[in-house]
């Protein structure tokens, strides 16, 4: 493993797209493994052309056009894969770090259920914007978990002691 990169280099790649983080790991099998299924689930889901059409505000067509079924896959997979790439990278040795991850991956998936109907501030968002506004409350509920988990797991030591 090429140590001249850090848990956050190796983070912010995998963000770029699922499967970077774990190259720069020496990962090279589930690297491919993760960038092969990114592009599944993005052509299947029509992800780039969504995402095309929300930059340039047409939510409704964006809706249109968004293969639920398949994009439903994609937040678990690109926070599993950021997850993977930064623990493999030498972050996350804090127990229960994974918590804002997989918080993340879940108020995304729920963001993307409710992008065709829920509006914010009289604004229909679609399925970018608001899984990616969902990405906030998934970090901040995760670390709230983690943090009073560690804090009764403390406590229970200390009671034990």
């Amino acid at each position: 493993m090429d140590n001249s990169h850090t848990p956050f280099e190796k983070l912010l790649w995998s963000i770029a797209l699922p499967g970077f983080g774990q190259f720069l790991n020496g990962k090279i099998l589930k690297g491919l493994l993760f960038v092969f299924l990114e592009f599944l689930i993005n052509s299947k889901g029509n992800f780039n052309k969504v995402i095309m059409l929300s930059f340039q505000g047409k939510i409704e067509e964006a809706i249109l056009l968004t293969n639920y079924q398949w994009l439903m896959f994609y937040p678990c997979l690109y926070f599993f894969a950021m997850w993977d790439a930064w623990k493999d990278g030498g972050g996350g040795k804090e127990r229960f770090s994974f918590l804002p991850f997989v918080f993340s991956a879940y108020f995304v998936t729920v963001g993307c259920m409710y992008s065709t109907d829920l509006k914010l501030f009289g604004v229909l968002l679609g399925p970018v914007w608001l899984p990616m506004i969902c990405v906030i409350p998934g970090i901040v509920v995760g670390n709230v978990i983690k943090k009073v988990v560690l804090l009764k797991a403390e406590e229970k030591n200390k009671g034990s002691i």
